[in-house]
């Protein structure tokens, strides 16, 4: 079967986003509570901007889909724009006084033009509500192999919560982001960061954050150490880079393992047949600095990932730039934006992590239908305790 990809089209203003979808299994149900309400999540979080009052996104499946499963034909699903009026000259001009931080002189250079208009609306992150639909999908065949998904603020400006996510206790931290502003698990650095936001928007600036995705219930294995293109960790990195404004991508202890020696890093493992039928396996830690990938697999533990989120580009004060037509210094222009969209970003990158896992996951266990890929799964998992299928070999010193 074809591996499963994801691509987006569709510009910030123009009149839809698309996301097609190729190598689902055939069968597969597709929760649209779920995904119409992660779609909605994306557009909430203190800190938006003016555009997420006008738009309400909702997926439109229209390839691919029969009586709410997959067929297995690529899926294509649309989510409308209200705010449509890129042909529209006067509501949406041309742009050509880039700001700093955006793909706006760069796309301009690149595609040789002083109107950066048709950049910036490429790459607006408007983009990332096809990208969130996409995921969303992924997390929903991840669900079928009892592989659950869970993504929040950690940080916005300097103000970080120490809340500890578990195996144990996500869905109760669920439950704490769902009733934040800013989808922390922490009320008091909720209330923090929307000071922060406030203040940001009197100052007419914008400030950016990080966000946090786990990953419960992967069994070891999924992910490969023999091409690099196909280590787990890799694919979620390079995955997590391509969302809009983030700047850094960190595993488990991230940039932090350059500062401690071996002993203080690598996760001790032990056998606990108490815990053999769960996803590790009966192989437990003590610690998951490893953020739950070692060579480039899932090694049982929850895959933890952190994206940095930079503040977004846009601001109300503008910042100097130049008029590319008379590269005279002006300050830039100034387009709808948000004074903190990191809230939204935890949903995006939630959603791009998911992707990926399934991605690997699919690579794993293969299956043209829902039933095969989750055949393969039972039947990889019940081999794998146990092991070992043949007798140890003696080793004579």
């Amino acid at each position: 079967m074809p591996k499963l990809e994801y691509q987006t089209a569709g510009e910030s203003h123009g009149p839809t986003l698309v996301c097609t979808i190729t190598g689902l299994p055939a069968g597969l149900p597709l929760d649209m509570d779920r995904i119409n309400g992660e779609l909605a999540r994306r557009q909430g979080g203190y800190g938006r901007g003016g555009r997420q009052r006008i738009e309400t996104d909702v997926a439109d499946f229209v390839t691919g889909v029969r009586l709410g499963k997959t067929t297995g034909a690529p899926v294509t699903a649309l989510v409308k724009n209200k705010d449509s009026r890129l042909d529209d000259l006067e509501r949406t001009p041309p742009v050509y006084r880039p700001r700093p931080g955006h793909a706006d002189l760069a796309g301009s250079i690149k595609w040789l033009t002083t109107d950066c208009r048709e950049t910036l609306e490429r790459a607006s992150a408007r983009e990332t509500a096809a990208r969130t639909l996409g995921g969303v999908v992924a997390a929903c065949l991840l669900a079928e192999i009892n592989v659950q998904t869970f993504g929040f603020v950690r940080q916005i400006l300097d103000v970080r919560t120490d809340a500890s996510v578990t195996p144990e206790n996500w869905r109760e931290m669920r439950e704490l982001r769902d009733a934040s502003e800013t989808y922390c698990p922490d009320p008091a650095a909720t209330e923090r960061h929307k000071a922060i936001i406030r203040q940001a928007k009197i100052d007419k600036d914008t400030v950016g954050g990080l966000c946090e995705a786990h990953i419960f219930g992967l069994p070891p294995g999924i992910g490969s150490c023999m091409d690099w293109r196909d280590k787990l960790d890799a694919r979620i990195a390079y995955a997590v880079m391509g969302i809009q404004a983030f700047k850094s991508v960190e595993i488990g202890l991230g940039r932090a393992v350059a500062g401690l020696h071996g002993s203080q890093v690598h996760d001790p493992i032990r056998y606990d047949a108490s815990k053999k039928s769960e996803s590790t396996l009966g192989f437990v830690r003590s610690s998951n600095n490893a953020g739950g990938t070692e060579g480039g697999m899932s090694n049982g533990m929850p895959v933890v990932v952190t994206g940095a989120m930079k503040p977004i580009a846009t601001l109300l004060r503008g910042m100097p730039s130049v008029d590319l037509n008379t590269k005279q210094e002006q300050d830039s222009q100034y387009e709808r934006s948000d004074i903190c969209a990191v809230s939204a970003a935890s949903v995006v990158m939630e959603a791009a992590v998911a992707f990926e896992v399934a991605r690997s996951a699919l690579d794993k266990f293969g299956g043209d239908s829902l039933i095969e890929f989750k055949d393969n799964y039972e039947r990889f998992v019940e081999t794998a305790r146990i092991l070992p299928l043949d007798p140890p070999e003696t080793v004579i010193a």
